[in-house]
């Protein structure tokens, strides 16, 4: 199965960026790929063996689906793994640069999608996070 790898640098603290990857209230404004998907709910129970889940759906009700998994590694301001449900496993990296929070985010890749629809996707919707935070943290 191959692996995908993502990244940005997002420019506020590594606490806000943590917070906000980690808590639900912040997940809503920030998981989705385009403006015309949304997540009206989701919850996180960050420490190993903890799960998640996100409600994604498209704005119109047409379409929707659950994002869930357990968290199989969990260090404080610097990584969380997990493996999806359908037993993907997805690394999320955080490290601080001077330009700011670095993520860079491995995942498992699926069978339905193209390698690019997936990195886009994922990428899109890694985007829209970095510009949350910023804008939460005013910078």
């Amino acid at each position: 199965m191959p692996k995908i790898i993502i990244e940005t640098t997002v420019n506020a603290p590594m606490a806000a960026v943590w917070s906000a990857w980690n808590n639900a209230d912040d997940i809503v404004r920030w998981n989705a790929a385009s403006d015309d998907w949304h997540t009206p709910r989701a919850s996180v129970d960050l420490r190993v063996g903890g799960g998640f889940t996100s409600r994604m759906e498209a704005r119109d009700g047409s379409m929707g689906f659950d994002f869930s998994g357990r968290y199989t590694e969990v260090v404080d301001h610097q990584l969380i793994a997990y493996v999806m449900e359908d037993g993907r496993e997805v690394r999320v990296e955080f490290s601080d640069t001077p330009a700011g929070v670095r993520i860079t985010e491995t995942f498992d890749a699926e069978g339905t999608h193209s390698l690019a629809q997936q990195r886009d996707g994922w990428q899109a919707i890694l985007d829209r996070f970095a510009r949350h935070v910023e804008a939460k943290a005013g910078t």
